[in-house]
């Protein structure tokens, strides 16, 4: 019986003394090291999230190695770059005709007169047509250039932060809602002058009427509205694509702003 005691006292004192041998080894490595031994090790989820939330932050870590005022002066050179490079190559012969992205077709619900002039062999007349509404097109299109200047001057500093780390036509967005309304506003005399000068508006009427009389309708549509709204969009297209190629191709960037600008966001 006082075997077994002393037994069990021996192992008490054994298992208390590594108890505290232990707490000695944890103090020593906590004050050599910083490590609290006894704080319990991060999962490999948490470990996960810590990375997701230093890689959030690369793009602020980027930027700010940027100016606001480069920022701003960046986001203007390539809309400016844009805006010249789109309503340049838009006001030519051709330059809405010959590009299938921009091309004004004829307005959807004048399409059955294509297919019935060309059934009765005057798709030539249609065709014409076409190549008018887009000679218009090409005609007003440089009354873009001074509204678009205008909304890209007035673009403030949080509008470029904003716009720098946006999609791919993030630029161009903000073109579109600053100066849609404005732009109509400016396009319709311009596009219905533009319809007279190039004969556009004789055409159609005459194409239109020979339509009804072969078929007994009395088909009529805003040739006006539907150009200026084609026009405008086409150089919307023009200036989002030249957007994308500076946001996406180096080579693109042909300043050092832009160069300096679009790089911090390639890391976005």
């Amino acid at each position: 019986m006082k075997k077994s005691i002393f037994l069990a006292a021996g192992l008490l004192f054994s298992i208390s003394t590594q108890a505290q041998l232990l707490d000695m080894i944890k103090s020593t490595v906590k004050d050599k090291t910083g490590v609290d031994l006894n704080t319990p090790v991060k999962t490999k989820g948490t470990t996960t999230t810590s990375t997701t939330t230093t890689s959030s932050n690369i793009s602020s870590a980027n930027l700010g190695n940027l100016t606001s005022s480069q920022i701003s002066s960046g986001l203007k050179e390539a809309l400016n770059i844009g805006v010249t490079d789109g309503v340049k190559k838009l006001a030519v012969t051709d330059g809405f005709l010959k590009n299938e992205a921009v091309k004004i077709l004829m307005p959807e619900k004048l399409r059955k007169i294509d297919t019935t002039l060309r059934s009765i062999g005057m798709g030539s007349l249609a065709d014409e047509g076409v190549k008018l509404l887009n000679r218009a097109a090409e005609d007003a299109v440089t009354e873009a250039a001074p509204i678009f200047t205008k909304a890209i001057t007035s673009m403030t500093i949080t509008d470029a932060k904003n716009i720098l780390l946006g999609s791919d036509n993030a630029a161009t967005s903000y073109l579109q809602g600053k100066t849609q309304s404005q732009l109509f506003t400016a396009f319709q005399p311009k596009v219905k002058a533009s319809l007279g000068k190039v004969g556009a508006d004789t055409v159609w009427k005459n194409l239109i009427s020979k339509y009804n009389t072969f078929t007994g309708q009395s088909v009529t549509t805003d040739l006006n509205e539907y150009v200026t709204t084609e026009t405008i969009n086409g150089v919307f297209k023009m200036v989002a694509d030249k957007e994308s190629g500076i946001r996406n191709t180096p080579a693109m960037r042909t300043t050092s702003i832009l160069q300096k600008v679009f790089g911090a966001q390639d890391g976005k």
